[in-house]
């Protein structure tokens, strides 16, 4: 909508100007347009993030890092002097809000699990995102357990005979997991 006002502003500026038409409170000063332009500008990576997850089915593994890109620009935006102080309050708000979300995905161990056996993320997401090491161990832990906890007793079919994973094999099966997300 602020594309369009923005291409369309000076048949705006006309429309509203016309007292017979009774929209002249509706008028936009200059100062209002340079409101609408910072704006536009802010808003840019909100538009292009539900662009991106429109056009297919979004999963953890790409959801997250968007909202680590969106939290990023909005940082940076808040702190640009180019921007009113109004649009900078704005952008406070709105990334308080994306951060109350984005904590509640530290709750979620499936978040975790999911970034960790994701190929491209594995443990370099957590360190890339500056979490301490003692987390990432913690997470790395999760992963173990979580295979330990739901895949232990299920077994494995071998030329048709059954053959239970031992406590051994699976600690053998975390370790490979670790070694293979930790780089």
């Amino acid at each position: 909508m602020l594309d369009y006002a923005v291409v369309y502003r000076e048949a705006i500026d006309t429309v509203t100007q016309r007292h017979d038409l009774g929209l002249h409170k509706f008028e936009l000063v200059d100062s209002d347009w340079e409101i609408v332009s910072q704006l536009q500008d802010v808003l840019k990576i909100l538009k292009d993030a539900t662009l991106f997850f429109s056009r297919g089915t979004p999963n953890l593994a790409k959801v997250i890092p968007a909202m680590d890109l969106i939290d990023e620009r909005l940082t940076t935006y808040s702190h640009n002097k180019k921007y009113s102080p109004s649009i900078c309050a704005a952008v406070c708000l709105a990334k308080q809000t994306l951060n109350w979300y984005y904590q509640l995905t530290d709750k979620s161990e499936v978040y975790r699990i999911a970034m960790v056996l994701h190929p491209h993320h594995k443990l370099a997401y957590f360190k890339n995102a500056r979490w301490e090491d003692a987390r990432i161990e913690t997470v790395a832990t999760l992963v173990c357990d979580e295979f330990e906890r739901s895949y232990l007793e299920v077994g494995i079919q071998e030329n048709g005979d059954d053959i239970k994973v031992s406590n051994t094999m699976a600690h053998e099966v975390c370790v490979f997991l670790y070694v293979c997300t930790a780089h």
